[in-house]
């Protein structure tokens, strides 16, 4: 386990994309943290890191991004919404956990039973006695970045 404390989003940023030059085909990532903690910022850190330049933003209301102009595709799950792990069959989440490219899931408790174990979990927390943009991220299932 590694912990990095960042104090603003642009350190969050270099660090997810410093994360992502690292990154190897079918590798998953969960992102956990609370709403507004930064995990937005983050992902797209990690899209930089993997040479995409398109606007990443939350798929909040469509569950999966695609973002495939990168060394790597990045599948982009956001499953706040979902209600049901089923829900994720319908999409063919298997196709995205088990392809070639990158996949980010946000809200990843909510599906803990659909990922493999050999995920790499990310947590983003705040702490308001640090600083508003203070952020500690905690990274598991990797070795030292």
């Amino acid at each position: 386990m590694q912990q990095f404390d960042t104090n603003s989003p642009e350190e969050t940023w270099q660090l997810a994309k410093k994360l992502a030059e690292r990154a190897l085909p079918g590798q998953i990532y969960t992102l956990n943290g609370d709403l507004g903690v930064g995990k937005t910022v983050f992902t797209q850190g990690m899209a930089a890191g993997l040479g995409i330049t398109e606007p990443v933003n939350s798929p909040t209301f469509t569950i999966v991004q695609e973002y495939t102009d990168g060394r790597l595709p990045l599948y982009h799950f956001d499953v706040y919404r979902i209600g049901d792990p089923e829900e994720m069959e319908e999409i063919g989440y298997d196709d995205y956990f088990f392809g070639e490219g990158i996949t980010l899931i946000e809200w990843a408790e909510l599906i803990d039973e659909l990922i493999p174990e050999n995920r790499i979990r990310i947590t983003i927390e705040k702490d308001p006695e640090k600083g508003f943009d203070y952020r500690r991220i905690t990274i598991e299932g990797m070795e030292q970045i």
